[in-house]
């Protein structure tokens, strides 16, 4: 081993001293080669020295997207879902239920979202686009239309116009903004097109008009705005179709359509309709309670309650309504939907079949009690 060793010496003595010295000589590479570049031998590309100097924004830039993304966004917020749970010791800790986004409606803090953004919420935090956060409480909420107002204790808060969803064409720029998949992507924008209008879908025992777009809505966009090319809101962000290999079908609610319901939100914590006082099945949901019901059209009255607008103008248990003000009423969403579009206080005659006889009312619509 010692005439190995004796061979092999120099040569760790000499790369010893190459580390010593800084790493001059180090795998065949000399000084020479690792040289710092200088002004001498430094390749001059423009591009890499320094940013090219933009001016002003061009009008290629400055899009309508962006235009009203700036006046939109200060008056998107996000709203955190909190409320109370026993951990894993059984005490009692406030914890996050999800998140969404709202639009700031007036300057003196009032804010509408959805109503599944804070149903059952027993803490509401909103998170600005300046970074604060408030505490906010909930006026009141409208499941029927999937809306809610939250109010701030706050002023000069920045807002958002809100426009007229009934002028609005297919074909024309949306733009959604909001916080898909929590605040960590706040203030997102996405962009499309108005797809459709009308579009009527059912959710529960409701149906509901909404206007289809393709710009992306993702959860956590749930309350925030649709806005038009113009930076005017047109309608609030609330679903879209999530099913595998369906992309870009997003649906928000008319502003025209939200705006009473907002303003009776304000004015009395809850949302006034009309009601018939009658329990009723289709084939859909008489199935779900394992009943066969055995009828082309119509819902089947299964309850008319005492003293209500429908017991009082004669409708029993057992007959099948056909029509509601003039509108067909072949399912639970149906019926609701008339009943809806009708004021407190007015007429509205139903058609309904009892014994296979059929038979047109006038019914007298009240108002709905707060507790149905």
């Amino acid at each position: 081993m010692r005439p190995a060793l004796k061979k092999l010496t120099p040569y760790l003595v000499v790369l010893l001293i190459g580390t010593l010295l800084g790493g001059g000589m180090v795998a065949g590479y000399s000084d020479k080669q690792l040289a710092k570049p200088t002004p001498q031998n430094m390749v001059n590309i423009p591009n890499l020295q320094s940013p090219a100097p933009t001016g002003a924004v061009s009008d290629a830039r400055n899009t309508p997207v962006v235009k009203a993304a700036q006046a939109v966004g200060p008056a998107v917020v996000g709203i955190t879902n909190k409320a109370y749970a026993r951990d894993y010791f059984n005490r009692k800790v406030m914890i996050e239920q999800g998140t969404g986004s709202g639009v700031i409606i007036d300057s003196n803090g009032y804010i509408v979202t959805n109503y599944h953004v804070v149903e059952n919420a027993q803490e509401i935090v909103v998170s600005l686009s300046d970074g604060r956060t408030i505490t906010g409480k909930v006026l009141g909420s409208d499941p029927a239309t999937d809306l809610a107002v939250i109010k701030v204790d706050a002023t000069g808060m920045p807002t958002a116009v809100l426009g007229d969803s009934d002028s609005i064409l297919v074909g024309e720029p949306a733009i959604a903004i909001g916080n898909p998949l929590g605040l960590e992507f706040k203030g997102s924008v996405t962009a499309g097109v108005i797809s459709a209008l009308n579009r009527s879908i059912e959710i529960g025992e409701r149906k509901f008009k909404l206007i289809q777009t393709d710009a992306a809505i993702n959860p956590g966009n749930s309350g925030g705005a649709l806005v038009n090319a113009d930076g005017i809101v047109i309608g609030i962000n609330s679903a879209k179709i999530s099913i595998p290999g369906v992309e870009g079908i997003g649906f928000s609610i008319p502003i025209n359509s939200a705006r009473p319901i907002i303003q009776s939100i304000i004015d009395k914590g809850r949302v006034v309709r009309a009601y018939l006082g009658v329990g009723i099945l289709d084939k859909a949901s008489a199935a779900k309670y394992g009943y066969d019901l055995n009828i082309d059209r119509g819902v089947y009255v299964a309850q008319s309650s005492q003293n209500g607008p429908a017991a009082k103008a004669g409708i029993r248990e057992g007959d099948i309504i056909y029509k509601v003000a003039g509108i067909e009423t072949n399912s639970v969403a149906d019926l609701r939907a008339a009943v809806d579009s009708q004021p407190i206080g007015s007429k509205a005659e139903v058609v309904y079949s009892r014994n296979g006889k059929t038979q047109t009312v006038s019914i007298l619509l009240e108002e709905m009690p707060s507790k149905q």
